[in-house]
């Protein structure tokens, strides 16, 4: 099997080309599906992406309650003096009660507010003229008043322009169990996964036997070993959104979103 001889070659300590990796990396994804479930947030930042690129499937999970003072609404980018807030306005109703689905804005004067910010912060940085344009008019040109719809126009021009091809769907197109892990568990049986992409935060609470019934192996995002790139300021800031590096390197930026394994030299 070339899966197994491509396994061969790495277990016998020859060191194999990239393309036979390549190769290998495509007939495992072939042969499984890789489905990330997560909550849509605000302009996230390049870990967040990495994850939906790893995914075979990705899922928007907007029928969660809506958490305060969280990635949802707001993210930060960074200029010479430091990284600074960028928060939507929503309006709150029952703590207890409110969905993220349900969240709607309280007022449109964030788009232009934000707008200004990004011209200010990023106006002579590499990458601001190469996507001015269509950033400009995802702020000033569109009207959603939804948080979750402009979160996701968001995150689907920022997975084009990163050459993001994974299908993405919303949670509301599923029929949805009771029970968080449950839930879960029951989207990626529907989605016929083998492997469930998790973020590290998850250890916590998930219920690891919800999925071994399923039948679901869950693998844990790493988000460290992320290359640092050209940014305004220092000291450089790993975790700001992906505004941040796409417009601090342009079409570049999809070199930054691979995560380098740390090296070691043999002894001569």
């Amino acid at each position: 099997m070339a899966h197994g001889h491509a396994f061969s070659l790495v277990s016998s300590g020859v060191t194999p080309s990239r393309q036979s990796l390549e190769r290998e990396r495509d007939y495992t994804r072939s042969s499984m599906t890789r489905v990330a479930i997560s909550q849509s947030n605000y302009i996230p930042w390049r870990g967040w992406f990495d994850m939906v690129r790893r995914a075979d499937h990705f899922v928007l999970y907007e029928d969660v309650q809506y958490t305060r003072r969280d990635w949802r609404n707001r993210n930060r980018i960074k200029g010479h003096d430091g990284p600074f807030w960028l928060t939507i306005p929503v309006e709150l109703g029952d703590r207890n009660e409110q969905m993220l689905r349900d969240t709607r804005v309280a007022n449109n004067r964030w788009r232009a507010k934000h707008w200004n910010s990004i011209v200010h912060t990023y106006r002579k940085a590499p990458g601001f003229d190469r996507f001015e344009t269509e950033l400009k008019s995802l702020y000033l040109d569109n009207d959603d008043v939804m948080l979750s719809h402009i979160n996701e126009r968001f995150i689907r021009w920022t997975c084009g322009v990163l050459g993001i091809q994974t299908p993405i769907t919303r949670s509301c197109d599923y029929d949805l169990v009771d029970g968080p892990t449950a839930r879960l568990a029951d989207l990626c049986t529907q989605l016929k996964a083998t492997t469930y992409l998790s973020g590290p935060a998850a250890k916590d609470y998930i219920d690891m036997d919800r999925f071994a019934d399923a039948g679901v192996e869950v693998e844990w995002m790493q988000y460290e070993g992320y290359p640092p790139y050209p940014q305004q300021g220092t000291p450089f800031e790993p975790g700001v959104s992906i505004l941040d590096l796409l417009l601090n390197t342009g079409d570049d930026a999809r070199e930054y979103m691979e995560r380098r394994e740390p090296t070691c030299n043999s002894p001569s």
